[in-house]
C-alpha cells in the first residue's frame, strides 16, 4: 500500500491544555470537558497549511499522559465523550483529512480494571494471565510484575495470551467503524512481531486498507516489517541524523542515513519527521536557526510517509528532559491560535505550507528514488527520482557559497534562489529546491 499523505501529529491532552491527572480510582468522577471539540476550530488552519492526515495522541480514559491506559473503548473525560470524536472524524473527512489513533497495546495503567483486579485477588484473579507476572517474586505490590521500561505505572501485557490479542482486535475495530483511518502502535518495538502480525490480520478483516504504524526506536527494520506485516515504522535513524548532521556539519552522517533510507523504501513506507511528542523540538534542537529551513527541505521531498509534529509549523521551541515531568515543553498548546494575523505573516509557517505544496504537487516523492550526488561536510546535493520527474535538493552550512550542481532543465521551486532562477551559487547557510514543472 502506497500513502501520499501528509500527516500532522498533535498530542490532544497538551495541545488542549488538559489536567494533568484524572480523579484517582474510586474518587469521583470529575466532569467531561468537552475539549475535543475544539480542534473544529482547526479544520481551516489545517486545510490551508495542507496536510491531509491527522494522528492524535492518546485521546482514551487513562491515569495521566494518556499511555496509562485505563478504558480504551472511552474517551479521556478530560478531553470529551465518543461523539466529540467522530463528529471530528467526520468533519476531517469532509475536508479530505484521514483519522489516526495512537493505540497502547504493550501495557496498561495500574488502574485499569484488569490490573485492579489482580491487585484485589492476587493469584485468585482470573486476570492475571493478562500480565507478566510472578507471585514468587516480591515486589512494590508483594509480587513481581513486567513494566514497560522500568516505569511502575505501565504494566506490560501477556502478549502470549490470545484474550489479550482478542481485547485488541476488538479495541481496533470499534474505532474503525466510527471512522478511523489508520493507528500508530505505541511501543510496536517491544510487542512480539507475531502478535502484531496476527492483530493487523484480523483488523484488516474489517478495513483492508486501514494503515498501521509501529513505533520503532532503532533495530532492524525490515526484519521487523517481514515479521510484523505493518505498513510502516517510524524512521528515528533519519531523524537522528538530520538533526546531527545540521550540527555538526558533517552531511556525510546525512548521506549514510539516506542510504539506509533508501533500503528502507525498497520494503516499506518509512514514517519521517523531525520531531515528536517523545523529542526535543527542532527548533530548539538545532544549534543554527538558519538550519531549520534545510531540515523541514529534507522531510518534504524524502520518500515516506511526512509527518509535522503541531506546532513546528509555528517555530514552537520546547525541550525534552530524561526526568519525570520532562515532556511538559513539548506537549504544551501552540502559541498561536487560527486565524492569528501574526501567524500568517510568519516566515516559518509560510515556508510549511510552500514545501508542503511542493510535495502534494509530486505524490510520486512518497516512493522516490533517492541518490546523493555531491557530498562534503558542509555542502550536499541530494536527487529524488520517480514518474519521469526529478526534484534535486541542495544543502549548504557553511559560511561560504557554494555551487549549486543541478541537472539542467530543472527550476527552483522554494529557497534562497527561487528569485534568481539564473544563478550558479547558494550563499552560505543557503538551501534550495529544483525540480520540473
Amino acid at each position: 500500500m502506497t500513502c501520499s499523505d501528509i500527516w500532522y501529529h498533535l498530542y490532544p491532552l497538551g495541545f488542549l491544555a488538559a489536567e494533568e491527572r484524572n480523579p484517582a480510582p474510586g474518587a469521583a468522577e470529575g466532569p467531561t470537558e468537552h475539549r475535543l471539540a475544539r480542534l473544529n476550530d482547526w479544520l481551516d488552519y489545517w486545510t490551508d497549511l495542507g496536510v491531509t492526515g491527522l494522528l492524535l495522541g492518546p485521546v482514551f480514559e487513562s491515569e495521566t499522559h494518556g499511555y496509562d491506559i485505563v478504558d480504551p473503548f472511552r474517551i479521556d473525560r478530560r478531553l470529551g465523550d465518543e461523539g466529540d470524536l467522530v463528529r471530528l472524524i467526520d468533519a476531517c473527512h469532509e475536508r479530505g483529512i484521514k483519522v489516526a489513533l495512537d493505540m497502547v497495546f504493550n501495557h496498561v495503567g495500574r488502574a485499569h480494571p484488569h490490573f485492579v483486579d489482580v491487585l484485589t485477588h492476587g493469584r485468585e484473579s482470573s486476570r492475571s494471565g493478562w500480565f507478566r507476572i510472578d507471585f514468587d517474586q516480591p515486589g512494590y505490590d508483594g509480587f513481581s510484575y513486567a513494566t514497560f521500561e522500568g516505569h511502575g505505572g505501565l504494566v506490560e501485557l501477556n502478549h502470549a495470551n490470545p484474550e489479550v490479542l482478542d481485547w485488541a482486535v476488538d479495541v481496533a475495530r470499534h474505532w474503525l467503524d466510527r471512522g478511523v483511518d489508520a493507528f500508530r502502535l505505541d511501543a510496536a518495538y517491544a510487542i512480539p512481531a507475531d502478535f502484531l502480525r496476527a492483530f493487523g490480520e484480523r483488523v484488516r478483516q474489517a478495513k483492508a486498507d486501514v494503515l498501521l504504524v509501529g513505533e520503532m526506536i532503532h533495530g532492524d527494520y525490515r526484519s521487523m516489517i517481514d515479521a510484523s506485516q505493518l505498513n510502516s515504522l517510524t524512521q528515528y535513524e533519519l531523524w537522528k541524523a538530520l538533526w546531527s548532521s545540521l550540527n555538526d556539519r558533517n552531511f556525510f552522517e546525512l548521506a549514510h542515513a539516506l542510504t539506509r533510507h533508501a533500503e528502507f523504501c525498497q520494503s516499506f513506507q518509512p514514517w519521517t519527521f523531525v520531531g515528536n511528542h517523545d523529542t526535543t523540538r527542532i527548533a530548539s534542537k538545532l544549534t543554527d536557526r538558519r538550519h531549520l529551513p534545510h531540515a523541514l527541505a529534507v522531510l518534504m521531498t524524502m520518500p515516506g510517509m511526512p509527518a509535522l509534529y503541531a506546532g513546528d509549523e509555528q517555530g514552537a521551541e520546547g525541550v525534552k528532559y530524561d526526568r519525570e515531568g520532562g515532556d511538559a515543553e513539548i506537549r504544551r498548546p501552540l502559541p498561536h491560535a487560527p486565524g492569528d494575523a501574526e501567524l500568517e505573516s510568519s516566515p516559518i509557517w509560510q515556508l510549511h505550507r510552500e514545501l508542503i505544496a511542493i510535495r502534494r504537487a509530486r505524490p510520486w516523492l512518497a516512493t522516490a528514488e533517492v541518490n546523493v550526488t555531491n557530498l562534503s561536510n558542509l555542502a550536499v546535493t541530494i536527487e529524488l527520482r520517480g514518474d519521469g520527474q526529478m526534484l534535486v535538493v541542495v544543502l549548504n552550512t557553511d559560511d561560504q557559497p557554494t555551487a549549486c550542481q543541478v541537472p539542467p532543465g530543472l527550476r527552483p521551486l522554494a529557497g534562497d534562489l527561487v528569485h534568481q532562477p539564473e544563478a550558479t551559487e547558494l550563499p552560505g547557510h543557503g538551501w534550495g529546491v529544483w525540480g520540473t514543472e
